[in-house]
């Protein structure tokens, strides 16, 4: 590995002009399949193997006209204090409004409040449901704008009307919040290295590889159907890696020119050696995003993919494109230093990563009690989690899908905002419509249940709808539990009855992820255990780095549930509304966490193992190593910090929370795990931690990562080339 990456860092340093020309033209080439075959992306979910899904896929072909994976919305209406929507004027206003809804593009059917009795009991709050033939993703923004349109009569008659509904969800752009990431990591690469050309190289090489990422994944949408959050995820990842990978060969990179070597020798001795650890660690991160497939849920698996692809493109810019562009810096990649400014290490000084190293060598037991009792008590707070997927009511106050929920609850309670559908089917020929009404009467006698609708029968009767509406809110504990006891009621008359919509959907979504979660850790931690121990050649070494991020998920989760749920410190990050974790969040961030606590593991530990096998004692070559490393990866994690903190501003409540999930996470394990718990252990343990069974030694191969055969070959070379001094005799 080291060799060939040596033979690839000096290829790509030498034809530096053909290697940017071809990642240029690939990037212009993705640019204008970006440009051309684009399509609209969505918020849907498709959950199969669910017993909401299957009701969803039955309605479509047995009652086509309920239109239940349409897309919906809801108009609420208010009238102003001390007046009713029955008011001769208002009334004008609220039927103008369902007026113009009935001639919006695509639309199947609207429910009339007057007609329906949708008002509420003091006659000041009604809605109007309005269905759509077609599911959210082909809404197209001018559909969107002729619903928000609609209600400018009621409006223009003095009442309030806002809108909810996934019909009203636009397409999110990408905002300008990922920018203030960008702005703070070129600052703490100049920090890093104390010369502007050194910290440009990484940011414009994670800028050319996040285009060709995003825009490649932006031609895909108009081959598949992809969620709206896939890219801003694939960007999140993408910036935040491309930079770091390219931050680790870059520092090499002017250590070996430090050693007084030659540019071209420079770059393949950096890519032999720091670009072992980043084809790793890239590898690492890759494993834990696809290894998202086995939930089964095409979303997660879409946003896992797409985000892997977008780390392998940073590996193989990092690997290809940087050695180049450090041919066309030369040693200026020296120079250009800032003033009052000194590199790493510089003037003579320690370096704080050593003090710190020798500090806890001095004293590991010490350091690493205090260490996982502090992460203990911050993960305390894990203990309450609750998963659920929240909708309207965890947007922003100021929008209006959030004053229609909160108008809506008002009139006539929480439950109104996320009505359960019941879905009895007859065997062929069968009318159930005497069935149903017996099931309807079981449902009212349930506890939590606000109104039970009439059954609606499909054409033949076979099949009958009925809507129930809980007296809990969407996400609530109430809801769930009603669910589960519809579901547990005998179906009447031998027919098959299932639960579905937009509520049910989501508890779905939670217990297929609570379900999934054992068996993916244990591929994901199965895989990245064996990669670990090909780069370490040791078994304890890959367990303490998994028990590691297992602290590091436990504090994140810990976090999490106090801010999102608690709501702790809520205001400081624009966070409305506390409730229930979004369902998909912890499997993800597991995913996204373990790759990058695997990053620092090996950035920094591989760095101990080049010296303890270069000679070095163990305890000493952990003071080395974070000689060394300490700096560089500290910088990588603020980094890392910055850019998805820089998401936390998102407006879209599932990016807000894993901006900050992620954030936390990175500062959690790079700073107390990896430099901390790590080598207090590796002190403990000495020469214990590289202990590596014989017969296992002699199976796994030697992928040399911090590069041993390498410095054997080169110092071999060298001799050869070395003249032979004449004979003296």
């Amino acid at each position: 590995m080291a060799t060939f990456l040596y033979r690839l860092g000096r290829f790509s340093y030498r034809r530096r002009k053909l290697v940017l020309l071809v990642w240029v033209a690939l990037l212009v080439l993705v640019g204008v399949a970006s440009a051309t075959l684009s399509g609209p992306t969505s918020s849907d979910f498709s959950m199969p193997g669910t017993e909401s899904q299957k009701a969803i896929d039955m309605l479509d072909k047995r009652m086509p006209e309920a239109a239940a994976d349409g897309a919906e919305a809801r108009v609420v209406f208010k009238a102003p204090e001390g007046q009713k929507l029955t008011d001769p004027a208002n009334r004008k206003g609220v039927e103008q409004v369902v007026g113009k809804l009935k001639s919006a593009p695509k639309v199947i059917g609207v429910v009339d409040p007057f007609q329906a009795k949708a008002v509420s009991p003091d006659g000041r709050i009604a809605y109007a449901q309005v269905s759509y033939k077609v599911t959210q993703i082909d809404i197209s923004e001018k559909d969107r704008e002729a619903l928000l349109d609609s209600a400018h009569p009621g409006r223009d008659a003095g009442l309030s009307v806002e809108m909810g509904g996934s019909a009203t969800e636009g397409f999110p752009e990408q905002s300008a919040t990922e920018i203030i990431g960008v702005v703070i990591a070129a600052f703490v690469l100049f920090i890093t290295f104390g010369s502007l050309i050194a910290a440009g190289l990484p940011l414009l090489n994670a800028i050319l590889g996040v285009g060709i990422a995003l825009s490649a994944i932006t031609a895909a949408t108009g081959l598949i159907d992809m969620s709206s959050n896939t890219s801003t995820l694939a960007l999140m990842l993408g910036l935040a890696v491309a930079i770091d990978y390219a931050l680790f060969i870059v520092s090499r990179y002017r250590h070996e020119l430090e050693e007084g070597r030659a540019g071209e020798d420079a770059a393949g001795r950096a890519l032999g050696t720091a670009g072992s650890a980043v084809v790793f660690a890239g590898l690492t991160v890759i494993v834990a995003l696809t290894g998202l497939a086995i939930v089964n849920i095409p979303l997660l698996t879409e946003m896992g993919v797409a985000a892997a692809f977008a780390v392998l493109i940073a590996v193989l810019i990092a690997l290809s494109l940087l050695p180049a562009l450090l041919g066309f810096a030369g040693r200026k990649i020296l120079g250009g230093k800032i003033p009052g400014l000194r590199g790493p290490a510089s003037g003579g000084r320690t370096p704080m990563g050593e003090k710190w190293a020798r500090f806890i060598v001095r004293r590991p037991l010490p350091v690493l009690l205090l260490a996982i009792v502090g992460m203990g008590v911050l993960a305390a707070p894990m203990t309450d989690l609750r998963l659920g997927m929240p909708g309207d009511e965890a947007k922003s106050e100021s929008s209006s899908p959030r004053k229609a929920y909160d108008t809506l609850a008002e009139g006539f309670g929480p439950g109104f905002n996320g009505p359960l559908l019941v879905v009895v089917n007859g065997k062929p020929g069968e009318n159930v419509m005497a069935s149903a009404e017996r099931l309807s009467g079981s449902i009212k006698g349930l506890a939590d249940v606000a109104l039970v609708d009439r059954p609606m029968p499909n054409k033949d009767g076979g099949t009958a709808l009925l809507s129930v509406v809980p007296k809990s809110g969407p996400s609530e504990e109430g809801t769930e539990k009603l669910v589960r006891a519809i579901r547990d009621l005998p179906p009447p008359g031998g027919t098959e009855v299932m639960v579905t919509g937009q509520t049910a959907m989501m508890i779905d979504i939670s217990d297929k992820m609570a379900g999934a979660l054992a068996p993916y850790l244990a591929v994901v931690v199965g895989l990245a255990f064996l990669l670990l121990m090909l780069v370490f050649r040791s078994i304890v070494v890959p367990i303490k780095a998994t028990l590691g991020f297992l602290l590091t998920v436990a504090a994140t989760f810990g976090a999490v549930v106090a801010v999102f749920q608690w709501g702790w410190l809520a205001g400081l990050i624009g966070v409305d509304t506390t409730g229930p974790i979004m369902s998909m969040m912890p499997i993800f961030m597991i995913g996204v966490v373990f790759g990058l606590a695997m990053d620092y593991q090996v950035f920094l530990v591989t760095r101990m193992r080049e010296d303890y096998v270069h000679g070095a004692a163990p305890k000493e070559a952990v003071t080395s190593g974070f000689r060394h490393g300490a700096r560089v990866v500290t910088a990588a994690a603020i980094i890392m910090m910055a850019v998805f903190a820089g998401f936390i501003a998102s407006d879209e409540s599932m990016i807000k929370m894993m901006g900050f999930a992620l954030a936390i996470g990175v500062f959690f394990d790079a700073f107390i795990v990896r430099m901390t718990i790590v080598p207090a252990v590796m002190a403990l343990l000495g020469r214990s931690a590289w202990w590596l069974p014989r017969w296992l030694d002699r199976i796994l191969p030697d992928v040399d990562v911090e590069g041993e055969k390498l410095r054997h070959m080169l110092d071999d070379d060298q001799r050869v080339e070395r003249p032979l001094e004449p004979s003296r005799s």
